[in-house]
């Protein structure tokens, strides 16, 4: 139980940590305007995944909120990492640019997969 414990906390946190800087950088970092209108994306765009990114974040590592609401986070990030990856090959961006996200996806699968671990017992009795 430790175990999973460790993995699932080691996931969600690293994962939480590189979602939140990201925000961060979008909101403050001006490069990445320029990065947003090469993806082909309005600039509105940048705030939106800000704002959802931080609040995704948030959701993940706070424990007392609900199980259903993580699993609702962890599927945006999950389409964000996907369309961040089909958007960099898109626009014909080097490979290595498509591949961190999907970086991302796999540890976000595990969070995921060690979240449903740890909570296995409580969905049961209410199954």
């Amino acid at each position: 139980m430790k175990k999973n414990i460790l993995i699932y906390w080691t996931t969600t946190g690293i994962l939480s940590t590189m979602m939140l800087f990201n925000a961060a950088q979008y909101l403050l970092n001006p490069a990445l305007v320029a990065d947003f209108i090469h993806l082909g994306f309005p600039d509105y765009f940048r705030i939106e995944l800000a704002v959802a990114k931080t609040l995704g974040a948030l959701v993940l590592i706070i424990p007392a909120i609900p199980f259903r609401m993580k699993e609702w986070a962890y599927a945006g990030f999950g389409i964000n990492f996907i369309s961040a990856s089909v958007a960099h090959l898109m626009s014909g961006d080097p490979v290595g640019y498509a591949l961190f996200p999907l970086i991302f996806l796999v540890i976000l699968v595990v969070s995921n997969v060690y979240l449903h671990k740890l909570n296995k017992p409580a969905l049961q009795e209410k199954g």
